[in-house]
């Protein structure tokens, strides 16, 4: 088995649900599918000081690349852009994006990339354990629980590492609801529909019947692409969510997710 599908509780497959959330009706639904960062782990602050040590250490070897970078990461002062690359975007586009700015100023592309990610790393090693800084958001737990005793089998389909969603669910004791942990460890990534296709063929059921809830446009993308039940955005601030009109709803608090 691909060492990205992690934590698969094997079963009998799951029973068949409605999930009533605002107006919108989602039937005959046998699996969810959730995003981690921004929708399952509070992470926006994390981030936006990683990109930030990050910019800051590649800025030490090619001066003057510190704020084009942080630009291209997706993030201003204390804004994090949710649609953004460092939001969105996995560890491996993140390198190459920023290494392009790198091969700008002259440096051949092996040397550019040699020298972001010898930057990530420090700028990794700088930090401590993100789950223990991406805490799990408000509501979440109480989601979790209510679908895992409806029959419901659940996912995550991550940008982040495998590693560091597996991290998350044991830092937030989630493993009795979860069936999959997967992330991105290699070049197959949202919002690519076959990530979805190999989660659901894990989880043994399809597309069709599983719901996606995530962030952003990738997972808009993704759900879409891969023809699934549907994709619920979450945003919690309402006064902006253009970025997610293709959503079939978009909704700020995990309460509005309900078994109808």
């Amino acid at each position: 088995m691909n060492s990205r599908l992690l934590a698969l509780k094997c079963g009998e497959g799951s029973f068949v649900v409605t999930i009533r959330c605002n107006e919108i009706l989602f039937q005959n639904i046998q699996a969810i599918a959730f995003d981690k960062d921004g929708t399952l782990a509070d992470s926006a602050t994390f981030l936006r000081t990683l990109a930030q040590r990050r910019s800051r250490l590649v800025d030490a070897q090619i001066p003057g690349v510190q704020e084009p970078l942080l630009l291209a990461f997706g993030v201003d002062r204390q804004w994090l852009n949710p649609a953004g690359l460092m939001a969105v975007g996995t560890r491996r586009e993140n390198e190459i994006a920023a290494a392009a700015y790198v091969a700008e100023t002259g440096r051949d592309w092996l040397g550019a990339l040699k020298l972001v990610e010898k930057a990530f790393v420090q700028a990794d090693a700088s930090m401590t354990r993100k789950a223990d800084h991406t805490p799990l958001v408000e509501g979440a737990l109480s989601l979790l629980q209510r679908l895992s005793s409806a029959g419901v089998r659940l996912g995550i389909l991550s940008s982040d590492t495998t590693a560091n969603v597996q991290d998350f669910v044991q830092r937030y004791e989630l493993e009795p609801y979860f069936q999959l942990q997967m992330g991105t460890d290699g070049t197959l990534a949202k919002p690519d529909p076959k990530v979805l296709e190999q989660a659901c063929a894990c989880l043994g059921v399809s597309p069709q019947q599983t719901l996606v809830v995530g962030d952003s446009p990738v997972d808009i993308e993704l759900a879409q692409a891969a023809i699934a039940a549907g994709c619920i955005a979450v945003h919690r601030e309402l006064d902006n969510t253009s970025h997610l009109s293709k959503a079939d709803v978009v909704i700020q608090h995990f309460d509005q997710i309900q078994l109808g």
